[in-house]
């Protein structure tokens, strides 16, 4: 299998916040992987933008330690480095204040025909700020891009409230606001599978559905990132953004074009068919300490916590496609693996001709995301040999390292979605109906566990998180899938 290598137009993008752990762990690396696979043209450049005092040099130099780190030594040709680095250079500037506005215009200024993209990789109070300044200082003309990344609002008030703000400066077209779980091949191949082929959509309804689960699991703690986490939690931190994205692309209805705004037209109808979450719907949870390991309160330095390193709950959509059938989802941090995934269980034949086919689980669609990226597709067969009609669950297996081969690259998701703004193509970002909606729907539930004053439920690390959530699949008959690598 060969991926084919489309190449975007030269651009000038700016990474504010340069210096910080994205841009070196992830930005940093994708542009750097394009540019190997020749998709980015001669002539671009990547400015970096950050408080720090640091010349051009030191800024390259900070860039090729960051891809001796992050990319794969077999790419790092000595070549290929020091052409990137010669499309580095770097402006200290003051994302609230006066200075390194005027030197970025002018750098910007000496290629007015390049896309001009603007990538905010810094803390969301200064998403504001650096959009005013960027209009006030005339760098932002009416067809460059911002990036923003999460978390995009708190709740409710505060992502219309942002949303406004950005609107003052940048039209709707204009701003790319990114989940990296959206440029996951998985996630794009999902729409595929649907959309492509006559297979799957006549049967990916509440007739032939039994249920569906999402999975996102966290085999780490929240170490490091306690105080961000300790006021988000897992549904602010997860749910609301990723895990909403990857429910709307399962059950969302055909758009008319794979398109934009089509395709995001269709998945705000899903989050607003979602039934309320009711309290009793929902798990939530903390973990515990193992052994010198601390506990979550212990990461968070906060005894008192109420917030939830763990959540599980029983989604309904209310409209004719899904009616009846429940969507369970899942996310926590210290669980027995890393895993994401999407399970798509069908219902049993109906009629038995077989005695062991009540035995069986069933076909299932198992899209994994990570790690191990791929598809499969679980199916009942005849055990192999004589001895009467045995029957065997067997995967149809589509893990993506194995149909690519041993030299097959899987490109990183930043490294799809970069490119897609440099093209100007929204479709894999979230428009700001879609994040409004989500929060609207995640707000009453996260609003009714702290009036109830009720603490997570603690679990024990290494497991699948508290044994309530099981009572979630057990009362309708189900059973939660396996957490395992």
């Amino acid at each position: 299998m060969v991926s084919t290598v489309i190449p975007v137009p030269p651009f000038d993008l700016v990474i504010f916040g340069a210096t910080g752990d994205l841009a070196h762990r992830k930005i940093l690396p994708s542009l750097f992987r394009r540019m190997a696979a020749h998709q980015v043209p001669a002539g671009s450049r990547v400015i970096g933008a950050a408080r720090s005092k640091m010349s051009r040099a030191d800024f390259r130099k900070a860039a090729g330690e960051a891809l001796t780190r992050y990319v794969e030594a077999k790419l790092l040709a000595p070549a290929l480095v020091e052409r990137f680095l010669g499309m580095i250079d770097y402006v200290s500037i003051d994302a609230a204040g006066e200075g390194g506005w005027g030197p970025l215009a002018k750098k910007l200024d000496e290629k007015p025909d390049s896309v001009r993209a603007f990538y905010l990789s810094v803390a969301p109070q200064l998403f504001t700020p650096i959009a005013h300044r960027l209009a006030q200082a005339g760098i932002a003309t009416p067809e460059s891009r911002i990036v923003v990344e999460k978390p995009l609002g708190h709740d409710l008030a505060s992502a219309r409230a942002l949303n406004a703000e950005l609107a003052q400066h940048f039209d709707e077209h204009q701003i790319y606001r990114i989940d990296h779980y959206l440029g996951k091949e998985t996630v794009q191949n999902l729409m595929a599978i649907r959309f492509a082929n006559a297979l799957f959509e006549p049967l990916w309804n509440s007739h032939y559905v039994e249920q569906v689960q999402i999975t996102v699991a966290e085999s780490i703690g929240v170490e490091g990132r306690g105080a961000y986490y300790d006021k988000a939690g897992a549904m602010r931190d997860m749910v609301q953004n990723h895990m909403m994205q990857l429910l709307c692309l399962t059950a969302m209805e055909p758009p008319s074009k794979f398109e934009p705004d089509a395709v995001r037209d269709e998945k705000l109808k899903v989050i607003r068919a979602l039934d309320p979450l009711k309290m009793s719907d929902t798990v939530r949870g903390q973990y515990r300490a193992n052994g010198k390991d601390g506990s979550y309160l212990d990461h968070v330095g906060n005894p008192a916590s109420r917030t939830e390193s763990f959540v599980a709950f029983r989604a309904h959509i209310a409209n004719w496609r899904w009616s009846g059938t429940p969507f369970y989802l899942r996310t926590g941090k210290k669980l027995s693996a890393r895993l994401s995934e999407i399970c798509v269980v069908f219902k049993h034949p109906p009629h038995t001709i077989f005695p062991q086919v009540d035995t069986l689980r069933g076909n299932a669609l198992i899209i994994r995301l990570q790690p191990n990226e791929g598809i499969t597709l679980r199916v009942a067969i005849k055990d192999p040999g004589p001895g009467g009609m045995r029957l065997v669950e067997v995967p149809l297996d589509m893990t993506f390292a194995s149909t690519l081969g041993p030299d097959g690259e899987m490109p990183e998701a930043y490294e799809r979605l970069i490119m897609d703004v440099i093209r100007g193509n929204q479709t894999l970002f979230m428009r700001g109906d879609e994040v409004e909606a989500a929060w609207e729907w995640t707000d009453p539930i996260i609003q009714a566990w702290e009036d109830s004053g009720s603490r997570p439920l603690p679990y024990d690390p290494g497991g699948a998180g508290p044994i309530d959530a099981y009572k979630l699949t057990g009362s309708d008959g189900h059973l939660w899938r396996e957490i395992a690598a």
